[in-house]
């Protein structure tokens, strides 16, 4: 059921082919190049290439069937990497707690984690959600980390990069909208919730507010989905274009260009992995805390209605 980023690999490999394939005078296949092998850090299959062993095929399920629809549960590239994320968010966790336990000053990897911890909770949860957004730090810690994580596993030699998976990205923002809705609940009351979704107007507006307001609980985890999963393949999209340039023109001249640009490029990238990770958890923060600021209104409108 995982949705796979072949189409784009194909799309692409294609379509720089067919012009390598173009400029070949003698109309041979001696000249295509198979770029699909440049896109292997967002491209998902059922293999996984290791250094000095090679391509390793990962286990094949058969699908469960629930009435008319199958579920393949066999892992992929990415559900590899997405486990390597949290295998690696899980031991960063645990050697930071260990090191700060042992000194009550932080050194080392412990510094390190606490810096992050502090941003987080300084910069994007106390102004968004206000000191009781402080119970929900270790959910965007959560998100943050195993975000970044995978953002960066796409950079390193044999890697792929999860969140190119718009079922990764997905799955993200469903957890998003669930702790959005929660943590409103809890703020409101499922009643004063309920409310809200009217916006406020006259009953007999009811039947065209609601269903705006209930749509617009679903954009934003939608925004959340489609804009980590356009930043993280589109920057190997560029990538893979400008190395099919030097195939295009096969001109040393022309290939200096690419390879210079490429080399900035994937500077740029390593800074998107972070900023991603930062962004995507700054809006699911905003989107909570605009949900409990309405318990603070509908507490002042109580207030001044005495």
């Amino acid at each position: 059921m995982l949705f796979h980023s072949s189409t784009i690999q194909h799309a692409a490999s294609d379509t720089l082919n067919a012009a390598v394939h173009a400029g070949e005078h003698g109309g041979g296949e001696g000249g295509k190049v198979n770029f699909g092998e440049l896109l292997h850090h967002v491209y998902d299959s059922r293999e996984i290439e290791l250094p000095f062993i090679g391509h390793v095929h990962l286990p094949h399920f058969e699908p469960l069937h629930f009435g008319g629809l199958a579920i393949d549960l066999s892992p992929t590239k990415h559900v590899v990497f997405l486990w390597l994320a949290a295998l690696m968010v899980i031991i960063l966790a645990i050697t930071a707690a260990r090191k700060i336990s042992k000194s009550r000053v932080p050194h080392g990897i412990g510094n390190l984690v606490e810096a992050f911890v502090l941003f987080v909770r300084d910069e994007i949860c106390i102004p968004n959600m206000g000191a009781a957004g402080v119970r929900y730090m270790p959910y965007l810690l959560t998100t943050f980390f195993f975000i970044l994580f995978m953002n960066l596993s796409g950079l390193v030699p044999y890697g792929a990069t999860a969140t190119s998976n718009v079922s990764v990205t997905g799955g993200l923002a469903l957890i998003a909208f669930i702790m959005i809705q929660a943590s409103a609940m809890r703020a409101q009351g499922f009643g004063r919730y309920l409310k809200h979704l009217t916006g406020g107007v006259h009953w007999s507006l009811w039947p065209i507010m609601v269903p705006i307001e209930v749509l617009g609980l679903f954009t934003k985890p939608f925004a959340l989905m489609v804009r980590l999963f356009a930043n993280m393949i589109g920057g190997h999209i560029v990538i893979v274009s400008l190395i099919g340039l030097i195939f295009i023109f096969k001109s040393y001249i022309v290939a200096a260009g690419p390879v210079v640009f490429v080399l900035g490029i994937s500077m740029l990238e390593l800074f998107v992995a972070f900023l991603q990770a930062y962004i995507f958890t700054m809006l699911t923060s905003l989107f909570m805390g605009l949900g409990m600021a309405h318990s603070h209104e509908g507490d002042e409108n109580g207030v001044s209605g005495h």
